[in-house]
């Protein structure tokens, strides 16, 4: 039995002092509000303590392009020319060495649990064997999506280094990877008459018009937008999260909500892809359930992610208080608190120059703290994370870089 005696925590929707959590394997057997350590053997946290948060769409090699895709103007189209270039070199060596410094860096930001979008295959299974290790090894919660693209557009073939990512068709790629969770790159990745491999799938994750060009180009193949194109497939659903969705019609947002799809926003990524901002506060009152991710790792900061949901709306709509801070954190988290729950926690400082004074509630978490304020992280029971691994950390991101980015 582990014990550890929070400050100050989130459970159950509100803000608590001195909370006593119990933990047996990788759950919490008990919960008390107004606990004491003693007797206990625990170890007592200062800060605010929030359950863990989950990322739910991540690409780890494009954390390799952070701080180097900024020299020219251009569009998402001219960043994908840049990634396909990261993507031509890696090995499962160097890939292994990139994933697991780059999910160290989220166990330090304050992600416990990963969705890693994966589609970078050959040489395959070493690619995703080489994901599954660095998750291991970084401490973090992690969901293979085994992804299948296996063509450049509309039924085109694969070129360059798509060739990679290709199984040459979907019934080749479902006889690879079997059961479990899975992906669709994109409906421009695999041809409708392929998308009955994946009825029935779940967990199921899709890019979602993400490009107007993507919506233009199915309207010309297809007759239909992405979204009516899935649905019409028997692709949406509560099994099912699609992500970005970006541009979306009114159409669009009701079937999405209609039928229980899962949507994850990444509003860091967008706002430096220059996607787009999606109509979040419309999904959810259609009855989507939203979820974050930091896709591109331009940034990775789940807090960043969250208060990105609330500042976008306010830029789209010239209006303040679109979400609550606590519906923000749930958004943001699976679980909570709570006995029988994964004994999952972060705890921030709040006595930091971004913390400080701002009330060390669930207000000071969402829309004050930075992933710097992190200053303790359990995973599934573990101790994975104090601050004073920051200097690890990034030593082992810039030799991962190093071997990516050889210095002149």
């Amino acid at each position: 039995m582990t014990a550890y005696l929070l400050e100050r925590a989130w459970v159950d929707g509100a803000v608590h002092d001195d909370v006593l959590v119990e933990i047996e394997g990788d759950r919490f057997a008990a919960v008390t509000v107004g606990g004491t350590v003693e007797g206990t053997g625990g170890t007592r946290l200062a800060g605010l303590t929030v359950p863990g948060l989950v990322n739910d769409h991540s690409h780890a090699f494009h954390r390799a392009l952070r701080g180097r895709t900024q020299r020219e103007r251009g569009t998402f189209w001219t960043w994908r020319e840049q990634m396909y270039a990261v993507a031509e070199r890696l090995t499962p060596d160097t890939y292994f060495a990139l994933a697991r410094a780059t999910y160290r860096e989220m166990v330090a930001a304050g992600y416990t649990r990963v969705s890693e979008f994966h589609y970078l295959h050959e040489p395959e299974p070493a690619m995703g064997d080489a994901l599954r290790s660095a998750a291991a090894e970084a401490g973090i919660g992690f969901t293979l999506l085994d992804t299948c693209y296996v063509s450049s557009g509309f039924g085109a073939p694969p070129e360059g280094v798509q060739t990679r990512y290709s199984d040459g068709t979907a019934q080749q790629w479902a006889e690879r990877v079997g059961d479990g969770p899975a992906a669709i790159h994109s409906v421009r990745a695999v041809p409708r008459d392929q998308l009955h491999v994946f009825r029935g799938r779940a967990p199921l994750h899709v890019h979602l018009s993400e490009q107007v060009a993507e919506n233009d180009a199915c309207l010309a193949a297809y007759g239909v937008t992405p979204t009516r194109l899935l649905h019409d497939e028997g692709l949406l659903g509560p099994g099912t999260t699609v992500v970005h969705a970006t541009h979306l019609t009114p159409d669009d947002i009701a079937l999405l909500g209609g039928t229980r799809t899962n949507v994850c926003i990444t509003p860091t990524t967008e706002r430096d892809l220059a996607d787009g901002i999606g109509p979040a506060r419309a999904l959810a009152e259609a009855g989507c359930r939203l979820t974050i991710g930091s896709d591109s790792h331009a940034v990775i900061d789940p807090f960043e992610e969250l208060r990105g949901l609330e500042m976008d709306e306010r830029l789209r709509t010239q209006v303040r208080g679109h979400w609550s801070a606590a519906e923000l954190l749930e958004i943001g988290t699976d679980g909570g608190i709570r006995a029988g729950d994964r004994a999952d926690l972060v705890t921030i400082d709040t006595t930091s120059p971004r913390t400080a004074g701002t009330g060390a509630d669930e207000s000071t978490a969402v829309f004050a703290a930075t992933a710097a304020d992190v200053t303790h992280v359990v995973v599934a029971g573990e101790p994975v994370y104090t601050s004073s691994d920051d200097e690890a950390i990034g030593r082992e991101l810039d030799a991962a870089m190093g071997a990516l980015w050889p210095r002149p």
